[in-house]
């Protein structure tokens, strides 16, 4: 017989998740009555040490061969915390950590629990909005932009539907200069189209003045590229976006610039000395050399991205202090947030810096951290990161949402999807875990099509270019990818689409998934498929803002269940091989599945339903 807690269950500590100062936290342990226990506290530490408590928790109750002891505890101010119990008996005492075994119960992890400030929380806009992440030079061309002061060498594609340019020079350097035409007056354009699969949030990549396409080697952080238009460009296509009640999230790459950049100047292209030409250049402090001017710290060694020294006061007034700084500039002319690109190299402070500035500026606005990992709980560079304890980002994007559901598409098992997305809403808070960017695909990532449908992958980059799906293999990507864009519009967080993706476009890693927008030649079944999604996210409060329970999950078989203030919303799932059998509660004569129009009759107010190998259910 083991002891028996998890912070998961009620049954054992309510609430559940994350704690506000001062909140009484319940906990209940219940332990064999022949380990004869005397005595049971649990110990809890403040990340850094500066704060600790123990909680002695009494005997309350037998329950069948188990000593139930019961606690309680508040937590007095924000922070991160851990905690273990320490057991006593008649015959000594042993700690116990999660998931300690039988023969040891110290081997293991201790127990986290957050506490966040009482007063924090997400703009109610972005909670469970669909986003639409936009490439900008791959999305839509209206007309040629003016080329005057586009940072060269650059090509531009005569024919939209060209293959992107991979293939990298005699030095092992893929320059990313081929460009498309892309404009935010193209983006406009496409409105009525975003507004068809009901987008509410448009997430750009980096839309000002640089040299590459990808625009993550900033040129001028006060310019929009020549190719995508103008400023007046882009306050017309915000006051456009709001009119229909969409908002407009800006790519925020303050970590580093672009070394053909007016800071740094490497290849004189700005008339005015940059740190790479003078000591005298008032960016010169921004960069650190070693030495000037040919060596310095740049992004992963990335010699075309010199890296920022973010604690230069000058370069924080630059990005976030002055009344006019680049964050609060860009909300004047119409943002409503900023995701921050690589968030775990910028300083917390300078993430707090722009989070005051936002709130100053726009209130209500978004602030959004790019984090591959549980964000709760990271160590990035020997510190612990404070994403999420109230005065950083509202949210983060949610990668672990996206290997787990590739784990389990791949074969995995539901039930780790289920425990690994069950950590982290235990460890978020619930506002950012409800305004999370969950996503099936980045600009970073392979496309989702390919990566569900390819057998393998090819060796060569060239094979890779020129790769396209077999017959068989897209009928069996197109089949995990309703799968994956199920679950992504049922499950709490923002769901976000790669522009494309619902259009089908197949790619490995970049360049390579980073093509035009296949205007005309869509798989327009697929896209019609993610309408209906964003319909019924957009229509059903349910899906946006309910509760989360899980029905099954084993083996291919997940079925979850979103509810909130009588309305129900369960979606079932089957990435098995073989068919699924799923019994459901349900108080209504039938349930109809969303996405077909498919009524499955309820007999003593069960629901049966047999799921074929790759198929689901949205039941209403």
């Amino acid at each position: 017989m083991r002891i028996l807690y998890d912070s998961k269950q009620p049954q054992f500590k309510t609430p559940f998740g994350t704690l506000t100062p001062g909140q009484v936290c319940t906990l209940h342990i219940h332990i064999p009555t022949s380990v004869l226990t005397t005595k049971v506290t649990c110990v809890f530490n403040h990340e850094d040490g500066s704060w600790a408590q123990n909680a002695v928790l009494a005997f309350q109750m037998k329950k069948g061969a188990y000593d139930v002891f019961e606690g309680q505890f508040s937590i007095p101010c924000p922070g991160l915390f851990f905690y273990y119990f320490v057991i006593d008996t008649q015959s000594g005492s042993f700690r116990l950590f999660k998931q300690g075994d039988d023969t040891n119960m110290e081997a293991g992890d201790l127990w986290q629990l957050s506490c966040i400030p009482a007063d924090f929380t997400t703009p109610d806009w972005a909670k469970g909005a669909t986003i639409y992440q936009v490439f900008p030079d791959r999305f839509y061309a209206s007309g040629r932009a003016d080329v005057t002061g586009k940072l060269k060498p650059y090509t531009i594609h005569k024919n939209w539907y060209d293959e992107v340019d991979w293939k990298p020079t005699p030095d092992g350097q893929v320059l990313n200069n081929d460009f498309f035409g892309g404009t935010l007056r193209g983006v406009m354009e496409k409105l009525d189209y975003l507004e068809s699969l009901h987008v509410q949030t448009i997430y750009f990549n980096p839309i000002f003045q640089a040299y590459s396409n990808h625009r993550y080697d900033t040129g001028d952080y006060r310019a929009i590229d020549p190719l995508l238009g103008t400023e007046a460009d882009f306050r017309a296509l915000c006051t456009a976006a709001h009119q229909r009640g969409m908002r407009v999230i800006l790519d925020g790459v303050f970590n580093h610039t672009g070394s053909n950049s007016r800071y740094f100047n490497a290849e004189g292209y700005y008339p005015e000395p940059g740190a790479a030409q003078s000591q005298n250049s008032e960016y010169y402090n921004w960069y650190s050399f070693h030495p000037w001017p040919s060596d310095y710290d740049a992004w992963w060694g990335v010699k075309t991205l010199p890296a920022v020294n973010e604690a230069q006061p000058a370069y924080r007034d630059f990005i976030f202090g002055d009344q006019d700084s680049v964050v609060r500039h860009w909300l004047r002319c119409g943002a409503d947030g900023w995701r921050l690109d690589v968030a775990d190299e910028l300083p917390g402070d300078f993430i707090e810096g722009i989070r005051s500035a936002i709130d100053a500026e726009k209130p209500g606005a978004y602030l959004l951290g790019e984090v591959w990992e549980d964000g709760s709980n990271k160590i990035a560079y020997s510190q612990r990161r404070r994403y999420l304890l109230g005065r950083q980002v509202h949210g983060l994007m949610n990668y672990p949402f996206r290997t787990a559901l590739l784990n389990w598409l791949a074969g995995g098992d539901a039930a780790v999807f289920r425990d690994s997305m069950e950590t982290i809403r235990e460890n978020y808070p619930p506002f950012a875990l409800y305004g999370a960017m969950n996503f099936l695909g980045t600009h970073d990532t392979a496309r989702i099509l390919t990566l569900l449908g390819a057998e393998g992958t090819p060796k060569t980059k060239a094979e890779r270019a020129a790769y396209h799906l077999s017959p068989t293999e897209l009928a069996r990507g197109l089949a995990k990818l309703r799968l994956a864009g199920m679950l992504l519009y049922s499950f709490p967080g923002s769901p976000t689409l790669f522009y494309g993706d619902e259009a089908g476009v197949q790619g490995f890693e970049d360049p390579l998934n980073r093509g035009a927008f296949p205007w005309g030649s869509e798989d327009a079944a697929l896209t019609d498929f993610f309408r209906t999604l964003g319909q019924l996210r957009r229509t059903r409060e349910s899906l946006r803002s309910g509760a989360l329970r899980y029905l099954l999950a084993r083996g291919g078989a997940l079925a979850i269940e979103r509810e909130r203030g009588g309305e129900r919303t369960v979606t079932a799932l089957n990435a098995g091989d073989a068919p699924a059998d799923l019994t459901l509660a349900w108080d209504a004569p039938t349930a109809q599945d969303a996405m077909t129009g498919q009524r499955f009759l309820v007999i003593d107010g069960k629901a049966h339903l047999t799921l074929p190998p790759l198929n689901g259910v949205i039941l209403i």
